[in-house]
Formats: C-alpha cells, structure tokens, sequence
C-alpha cells in the first residue's frame, strides 16, 4: 500500500511540474498577497516545484484537492501548496511561504508535534 501511495506521489508531482514547465498556471489572490508579504518571486516558485517533493497531500481539502511541495530555491526552502493538476485547467498556485523550524522539524518535511 505504502509502495502505491508513492507512486501516485511521484506520478502528481510529475504532472504538477509538466504543468509549471509549460507555464499552466496561475496564482489565486491569496498566494499573489503572500508571495508580496514574503518577498518571494515567481522564478523561486517554478524552482522549488522544479526540484521538489510533496510532503503533504490534501485530497479532501474544502477548496478542492491540493498538495504540499517542499522546494529549494538555492538555498531557502520553500512550501507551495497547489491544486491537483486538472487536464482542462491550470494549477493553482493556493498559498507558498519559507517554513521555519518553530513548525517544522529539520529539513521542513515533518510538521513539529
């Protein structure tokens, strides 16, 4: 069962990131207000999903299934949730932050308990 969760992650990742690659995106207000906040820019986000990994999956989610990716962007790590990838829709960027570790254990995959 494990084994087949992780190729459904790596099969969503897959075309979360085909979908990023062609630009088959966009932002939703709230990720447009969070990415000013934070100072973090659209080349960082198509980074992080670039190299990323999901480390959290929300498929009942009540705005529509999403996940969680951690992405590093040289140096500073990054969570960008986004919407599962529809074939007759962009991904939606849902909201994105640099985690830190006073809610995450060390390498921001695992939320503190």
């Amino acid at each position: 069962m494990q084994e087949q969760r992780t190729n459904d992650k790596a099969h969503l990742l897959m075309e979360i990131q085909r979908k990023f690659a062609s630009g088959t995106w966009v932002y939703t207000k709230h990720a447009v207000d969070r990415a000013i906040e934070r100072g973090i820019w659209s080349y960082e986000i198509e980074e992080a999903i670039k190299k990323g990994e999901i480390i959290e999956d929300y498929p009942s989610d009540k705005y529509g299934p999403s996940c969680l990716i951690l992405g590093w962007e040289e140096k500073r790590p990054l969570h960008v949730q986004v919407s599962y990838p529809h074939p007759e829709e962009k991904i939606k960027v849902i909201t994105l932050y640099e985690p830190g570790l006073e809610e995450w254990k060390e390498g921001f995959k695992e939320r503190e308990e």
